[in-house]
């Protein structure tokens, strides 16, 4: 039998009947996910050749691709999340996809690694309005007990959209170059800088389709209709003020004397342990210092690019959550002061350190130890990275669906088995002399890593009422950003650089979080079904009023 929560959750709506309009609105939604991850993704198949043309290393490569876009998408992922709670999410999700899709096209006219670096931070900006707004959406088109499904089915976009960039990326990049090895008359053009162009443009058609969905009434479904903000941008503004250094100074000095002295040792601790970090691994790497201008030369000489921009998000965090704490404490209650919220989001951060890391490095691995054509890597590995993910993503979202009417634990399972199951695979996979079998364990890693996100998506929107929804899907890609993105592919660059271009050992490494993210789970497994139990007395609790 199942526990209380489950029960009684699924009481309320299992005669709920789903309208047409909303699995409509979310094949849309699909559709837009696939151009995020398309225009995100493309970058490992142009890797090698950016490589090449820029004169930069694997751990550039992996910086690029992880921390100096997880960075922005995480840092304004929190004010966007709070418009997704206030605004209208149909419109700031159509200006989101506008400003990424041409900051994608504006990364095909990139000169050097600095233009490429600040194009690619702009589609981070950019990409951070999709999934809070998103999830949001459809937690208020979909019943609870379908949420996981749905969550799932738009988070196989994900998957889609990164196996459809590799194809994509690698017959553009081929014939681009075939036709015009020097690059083209006009513009003089790289393939790779004709792919980004290429799956650029679309996204500005895209948005104006997105622009025509209805706006759903926010909570209506769960029986807590929740009113439109009067004023939907002062929260906005607000968060956006307390993530952005130095005006977190101001931020934490309105607060008194005690918070302005907390805010200003973690900001020095942050800096401290960059610094210890740096040269603990004895980086030494200019690269991407310069690729940014000069405006890394601020901070102190011997912090580099990465751990100078971690220092930054982790402190502008700390900054958020603080404020949050102090003007919305029901919202902090159950998202920063949960337990069962916090081991659940960072357990599945620590599924995300690894599958970004084998999905990005699998490209330019494949590439530099198998014989084969951009073009025909890109079909084999992008169409089973697709199949793979997509099968993993919404088999992972109906079992967890399964399990949770059955025991209010049972998405965290689904969690725990993403983490546990691709491992021995993967090091088959990544040691392996036959490009056959490693296509083959692409597929099957990349489904039994997916398995676990619509389920973590599910669960964080399931420990926070409803007006919070926004708020909680930025917290969780914190931790998918902040943990999995900012920091896997960038540690696996790092360690094939310092091994000669070894990518095998790069992504290899990364396996050293999966105790890390076992605790984590295991805890969560204890703490979630309370949680669940309880997320109304809690928020009341907390200082909500008990009309919401």
């Amino acid at each position: 039998m199942g526990e209380p929560a489950a029960q009684a959750e699924k009481s309320i709506d299992t005669e709920q009947a789903v309208p047409a309009y909303s699995w409509y609105a979310l094949s849309v939604l699909v559709l837009l996910y696939v151009l995020n991850f398309i225009d995100r993704q493309i970058l490992s198949i142009l890797a090698n050749d950016i490589k090449a043309d820029l004169g930069v290393d694997d751990a550039y490569l992996g910086f690029l691709y992880g921390t100096a876009f997880a960075i922005f998408y995480a840092l304004f992922g929190i004010p966007l999340g709070k418009l997704a709670d206030s605004w209208k999410r149909i419109r700031l999700i159509t200006l989101g996809l506008t400003l990424w899709s041409a900051m994608t096209a504006a990364s095909g006219f990139a000169r050097d690694a600095a233009q490429l670096t600040v194009a690619r931070i702009g589609v981070g900006v950019g990409e951070a309005t999709a999934s809070p707004s998103a999830y949001s959406l459809i937690s208020d088109w979909f019943p609870a007990r379908l949420r996981a499904t749905a969550l799932a089915i738009y988070s196989s976009g994900l998957y889609i959209g990164g196996g459809v960039s590799l194809a994509i990326g690698g017959v553009i990049v081929d014939r681009w170059n075939a036709a015009y090895p020097g690059g083209d008359p006009w513009f003089g053009l790289a393939g790779w800088q004709a792919a980004f162009i290429a799956v650029g443009v679309p996204g500005l058609l895209l948005a104006v389709w997105v622009a025509t969905l209805r706006e759903p009434v926010r909570g209506a479904i769960d029986g807590l209709p929740t009113p439109e903000d009067p004023k939907p941008f002062q929260g906005f503004v607000r968060e956006l003020y307390t993530v952005i250094p130095p005006f977190t100074f101001v931020g934490a000095a309105s607060r008194g004397a005690a918070a302005l002295g907390l805010n200003i040792l973690v900001f020095a601790a942050s800096f401290v342990i960059a610094h210890l970090i740096t040269v603990a691994l004895a980086s030494g790497n200019g690269v991407i210092v310069e690729a940014l201008g000069g405006l890394l030369a601020l901070s102190l000489p011997a912090i580099t690019d990465q751990w100078f921009l971690l220092a930054i998000g982790y402190y502008s965090v700390f900054c958020w959550a603080t404020a949050l704490k102090h003007r919305d404490y029901p919202t902090f209650a159950l998202t920063w002061g949960s337990p069962a919220f916090l081991f659940t989001i960072l357990g599945y951060g620590t599924v995300a350190f690894m599958a970004y890391s084998a999905s990005y490095w699998g490209a330019p691995y494949a590439e530099r130890v198998f014989d084969v054509s951009k073009a025909e890597l890109g079909f084999w590995l992008g169409g089973g990275g697709a199949a793979g993910g997509f099968l993993g993503v919404i088999l992972g979202g109906r079992m967890a669906d399964f399990l949770y009417t059955r025991m209010s634990s049972g998405r965290v399972w689904v969690i725990l088995f993403g983490l546990l199951s691709p491992i021995p695979f993967a090091i088959i996979q990544y040691t392996t002399d036959s490009f056959t079998l490693f296509l083959i364990l692409n597929v099957v890693v990349g489904a039994l890593a997916a398995s676990a996100l619509g389920a973590a998506a599910a669960s964080s929107q399931a420990l926070v009422l409803p007006r919070m929804r926004g708020t909680a899907t930025a917290t969780f890609f914190l931790a998918t950003t902040l943990v999995g993105l900012a920091l896997g592919p960038y540690m696996a660059g790092y360690v094939s650089a310092q091994n000669d271009g070894d990518l095998s050992t790069g992504v290899l490494s990364t396996l050293w979080i999966t105790p890390i993210g076992l605790v984590l789970l295991l805890s969560a497994l204890k703490l979630v079904p309370k949680a669940n139990e309880t997320v109304l007395q809690r928020a009341i609790a907390a200082g909500e009023p008990t009309s919401a």
